[in-house]
């Protein structure tokens, strides 16, 4: 069972879409939250598993409360649910320690997928969104190819099964590693590539590593 918590400063909005997800028999809708503030001190009390987080709400906006409930609780992940799809609070979401961005025009069903996946620790990114990361990944400081960087053999095959989509155990078992060694590769490869984690990576290594 996914237990989730929803941020959302319109309750309307919240209910209608507490009673979709509570339709999914394997969702379990633990709280409701209607600011960010509200947010913080529920995702500490309740520990979901997922939060579905809007962007604009008083007191304390999704943004701030995203980065606080990230730093405190690594573990609980956050999913940005909200109507605004400019630039700069899709990479500040993403900054934050938001492992996904999507339109509260998205169908309930594809919204309950996208929180199963992003329970596993996959990012989700809507249609819209995901050009809008990609195009802010294009910066000069990581459009270097995969030899001005120095990459090794390894760090490349690592790499491109991240780019695939695959968790740091699937990477293990493709390639024979140990869990851990995959992440220590994981974490050297992304400080060497100037990168906060692998939802800035997977796009890059798309573009640069894959055939």
């Amino acid at each position: 069972m996914i237990r989730l918590l929803l941020v959302d400063d319109q309750p309307l909005f919240r209910q209608g879409l507490a009673a979709l997800l509570a339709l999914e028999s394997d969702l379990e809708i633990v709280g409701q939250a209607n600011d960010g503030q509200a947010a913080i001190s529920l995702a500490a009390q309740l520990q979901p598993d997922v939060l579905l987080m809007d962007v604009r709400m008083p007191m304390c906006d999704g943004v701030r409360a995203t980065q606080d409930i990230h730093q405190r609780f690594p573990w609980i992940r956050i999913l940005v649910l909200t109507t605004f799809d400019q630039d700069d609070y899709i990479w500040k979401s993403l900054q934050a320690g938001a492992l996904g961005y999507l339109l509260k025009s998205t169908p309930a069903p594809q919204l309950a997928t996208a929180i199963r996946t992003l329970h596993q620790g996959y990012c989700q990114l809507g249609p819209t969104i995901a050009p809008k990361v990609i195009a802010q990944l294009n910066a000069p400081a990581i459009t270097k190819s995969d030899e001005q960087y120095c990459l090794t053999e390894r760090e490349r095959g690592i790499l491109q099964e991240l780019a695939m989509g695959k968790s740091n155990r699937e990477i293990a078992q493709t390639l024979y590693l140990t869990e851990g060694t995959v992440k220590n590769y994981v974490s050297q490869v992304l400080n060497r590539l100037g990168m906060r984690d692998r939802t800035q990576a997977a796009p890059w290594a798309k573009q640069y590593l894959q055939p």
